[in-house]
């Protein structure tokens, strides 16, 4: 079983690692924080470093996750994703076994597709993004990279969702419309309209 790193240590790395020890295709190395803390290890796996020891532990390990959650702002995920893609490390595809994902649906690397998940037909996800628990994305449509889709929200067929953008849990699209990149979308948003680049939506 191959090793895997896991980028990040608050909330969201503990809900990774719960599906990452679900899905079972990975063994879980260590975490890597951004800097040194009192903590030593997150439920029960250690924390072997900052993100400064990258260089030296590649020299060691292939795979990497970023475990850093995603609300206001897609920019730090998406800082590290691409630390870790300039030192050609391996972000896989995390996916519970507890989800429908269709296979003729394509998600990006280094999206986790967490519990009680649907992604249907013909559906895009982009790479570096959180499909979180009991969400829907529906046919043909396309989330862009760097995405944190949140609990329960639903995605309706045809709708764009642009990069480094968060839909809030339990939010509601419409059919067809856009949504721009870098917007936050708001708990419980009802979205009937196209959504320009870099709103935030609260209903």
């Amino acid at each position: 079983m191959d090793e895997i790193l896991l980028i990040g240590t608050g909330g969201h790395a503990r809900a990774c690692i719960d599906v990452i020890g679900q899905q079972g295709k990975y063994k879980i190395a260590g975490l890597i924080q951004k800097e040194i803390t009192t903590n030593e290890s997150i439920l029960g796996y250690p924390i072997i470093g900052i993100d400064e020891d990258l260089p030296k532990l590649r020299k060691d390990y292939n795979y990497a996750l970023v475990t850093v959650g995603q609300i206001k702002s897609s920019e730090s995920r998406k800082k590290l994703y691409e630390l870790l893609k300039e030192m050609d490390f391996k972000l896989p595809i995390i996916k519970s076994p507890l989800t429908y994902v269709s296979k003729y649906a394509q998600i990006g690397e280094g999206t986790i597709i967490m519990h009680g998940v649907v992604v249907n037909a013909k559906a895009k996800v982009g790479r570096n993004c959180i499909i979180n628990n009991k969400s829907l994305v529906e046919h043909d449509a396309i989330v862009g990279d760097h995405c944190h889709i949140a609990t329960g929200a639903i995605i309706n067929g045809e709708v764009k969702v642009g990069d480094g953008t968060f839909i809030g849990s339990g939010a509601l699209t419409k059919n067809c419309i856009s949504i721009g990149n870098n917007c936050v979308i708001g708990i419980g948003s009802v979205l009937k309209t196209d959504i320009p680049d870099n709103q935030w939506v609260e209903n």
